[in-house]
């Protein structure tokens, strides 16, 4: 299992229509290649059924070069369909891998087993599978319980950690550089991985 990022950075509310958009295209690529995709963490837009960023979890055989395929400054041509007089066409947004977490990672966690909990009625798990998972040199912690087994819920959990980890670390290396913004607020505006265009957000790759 491993984790995506799509994020619209510090881009318009097109930007975020684009991940939005790029999150129905990955889910369509990711079953069409047997990898099964859940939705870690959703950050709203600006606009309705929107998203400004979405953390993604992806497990099976071909996860690692689906994710590959959506690492890097991703572009969506098309007119804007909020502004229609603007002139701009280009919206860049981008996606951010992050991969299993080291074994050493494993020994530094403490894991603590709960019942589920929150809404969703006869859909919640009701058993102690659900994960609180706590980093002990830096005391970040995570509780999961979105999987059906108390060893994938450790899993994600873990994953989960690892990029808080490397987003503190990443938080960091910019404020040496004066630069306050984490990884998922940066897009390199130029040489797109993958360009989508249009309304339909057809990929032209």
């Amino acid at each position: 299992m491993i984790l995506l990022q799509l994020s619209s950075a510090q881009g318009p509310v097109e930007c975020e229509l684009a991940v939005t958009q790029a999150l129905r295209r990955l889910h369509d690529e990711a079953e069409a290649r047997g990898v099964r995709l859940g939705i870690v963490e959703r950050v709203a837009g600006q606009a309705r059924d929107t998203c400004r960023s979405v953390l993604v979890s992806l497990d099976g055989n071909q996860a690692a070069s689906l994710a590959e395929h959506w690492t890097g400054t991703l572009l969506w041509t098309c007119k804007s369909p909020y502004r229609p007089g603007h002139k701009r066409k280009n919206w860049f947004f981008a996606g951010q891998l992050f991969s299993a977490p080291a074994e050493s990672l494993e020994g530094e966690i403490r894991f603590e087993a709960m019942r589920a909990s929150g809404p969703g009625g006869q859909h919640v798990n009701k058993t102690d599978s659900a994960v609180r998972a706590t980093h002990l040199a830096t005391g970040i912690s995570v509780k999961v319980q979105s999987e059906r087994s108390q060893h994938d819920n450790k899993r994600l959990a873990r994953l989960l950690i690892q990029q808080r980890l490397a987003a503190r670390q990443q938080q960091s290396e910019d404020d040496l550089r004066l630069q306050r913004r984490e990884a998922h607020h940066r897009v390199e505006r130029g040489n797109p991985r993958r360009t989508f265009n249009g309304s339909t957000f057809i990929p032209l790759d």
